[in-house]
């Protein structure tokens, strides 16, 4: 892997937003900063540049959100440590996708609107998301989703959203199967280019939650088989079982939320171990569920 190059540069927003005091200062920062200002803050949606300036100096002047700001600085003052995290991932990436394109990257503080933007010009990360349980605001979310905002999620989320660039499916007839399975490819590109990382990070489960799901994985799959849910079409079925829910009370109310995504993750695990000659950019450009899932023979055994 060292022999794949991926420089890193990594700028830090979050000083010279917060010495924004009025607007010319907004403006100067806008100025300075022009990509960010049109992707990021999305400044063609403002009626005018004062009108984005305003809204800067109001955030930057704000008590809640400098306190949070020193707080972000304080979980992330080690720039080198995650510019090397953040190139050790990208180097993953480049070796299974070599054309894969090392965006800048910037840090910033949103005041909670936006976790992540990613494309290939430009990466933001919004640090305030993801100082974890002792920060004094959190994000506005479910319990379930916002225990996936810690330091220890910010590289999976990095890397979840990087998968959907590669990660090609078909547009049309999306059943259960391929909802899962395209779910279970994003996961398993996580997996691939963070290796050491935990699986119950990678998904976001409790070590609990991920200890069930693997001991009653025969039960799970089951259920999927017995109910006829792998073909159904009904975007409001296919949501109760690989969306965001707290728990999944059709299988057993223990059971975690994504859990239809899970399963798709462990299809695609066995698909690639039957297959070890498939590289990763085959997998993640393979749009046929159903050949994904009878290539990978999976077939889970039913605990008694």
């Amino acid at each position: 892997m060292a022999k794949v190059d991926a420089p890193v540069q990594i700028e830090r927003l979050e000083g010279s937003f917060f010495r924004i005091r009025n607007q010319t200062d907004a403006k100067q920062f806008l100025q300075q900063h022009q990509l960010f200002a049109n992707q990021f803050l999305q400044q063609r949606q403002y009626p005018s540049q004062e009108v984005l300036a305003g809204t800067l100096v109001k955030l930057a002047t704000n008590n809640g959100l400098q306190k949070l700001g020193k707080e972000a600085e304080a979980e992330f003052k080690d720039t080198n440590k995650l510019q090397g995290e953040l190139k050790q991932l990208f180097q993953h990436v480049r070796y299974y996708f070599p054309s894969f394109r090392v965006p800048p990257v910037k840090t910033f503080v949103s005041g909670l609107s936006q976790d992540l933007f990613v494309n290939d010009s430009l990466m933001v990360i919004s640090l305030d998301f993801f100082v974890g349980p002792k920060a004094s605001y959190r994000p506005n979310v479910p319990g379930y989703i916002l225990r996936r905002y810690t330091p220890a999620h910010l590289l999976p989320t990095v890397a979840l959203a990087i998968s959907s660039k590669y990660n090609k499916h078909e547009l049309t007839n999306q059943t259960m199967l391929s909802e899962m399975v395209q779910f279970g490819k994003s996961l398993y590109f996580a997996e691939r280019v963070l290796p050491c990382t935990p699986d119950s990070v990678i998904i976001g489960y409790t070590a609990k939650e991920l200890a069930g799901v693997e001991f009653n994985e025969g039960k799970v799959w089951a259920h999927f088989l017995e109910k006829n849910l792998l073909y159904n079409t009904s975007p409001f079925t296919v949501q109760k079982y690989v969306g965001e829910r707290p728990d999944v009370p059709e299988i057993d109310k223990t059971a975690p939320g994504r859990i239809g995504a899970w399963v798709g993750w462990q299809i695609v695990r066995k698909y690639m171990a039957e297959h070890p000659s498939v590289t990763l950019a085959q997998l993640m450009s393979d749009k046929n569920a159903q050949h994904i899932l009878n290539e990978s023979r999976y077939r889970p055994k039913r605990r008694q």
